[in-house]
């Protein structure tokens, strides 16, 4: 009895590690799509004028068509709620959710210093849009995270 069960747990272990490595690919792959989406929104429309000349909506939807751009939209708010849910820790659920915001606010503030100095950041209305997108992504992250506890509990 003892030697069959054996095998058999050793089979679930591996069965776990593998659902595990595959959960933390997803999670990755989310990241880095909503860094991207967060960087893409995150630029300013003047650029996206310059560089999409004979685009009518570039100033309003950036690269993308306007058919899509709502999609676009739904995937800023729905995809940290996705990495929350999963998360099996609520730390993680947090970092990670933020984790794209904390990158694309980086890069922009970065960049918006060599043209605006060096204390954009500290100006009272930047401040405010900062912190409320990452308290957004945060908030989207936690309700992720408890919307998979919640449907584990029943």
């Amino acid at each position: 009895m003892l030697s069959s069960s054996t095998p058999q747990s050793l089979q679930n272990k591996t069965l776990t590690i593998i659902k595990e490595r595959r959960r933390t690919i997803l999670i990755i792959s989310l990241i880095i799509l909503e860094t991207m989406l967060v960087m893409l929104a995150l630029v300013p429309a003047q650029f996206w004028t310059r560089l999409l000349p004979n685009s009518t909506s570039a100033a309003l939807n950036g690269p993308f068509p306007p058919v899509i751009a709502p999609l676009i939209t739904l995937l800023l708010y729905i995809l940290p709620t996705i990495i929350g849910f999963l998360c099996p820790y609520w730390q993680r659920a947090l970092l990670y959710a933020t984790l794209p915001a904390w990158l694309g606010l980086g890069v922009f503030l970065v960049s918006a210093t060599f043209k605006v100095g060096p204390f954009y950041l500290l100006s009272p209305d930047h401040v405010t849009a900062n912190v409320s997108l990452l308290e957004l992504f945060a908030a989207l992250g936690a309700l992720g995270w408890l919307g998979r506890h919640l449907i584990k509990s029943k």
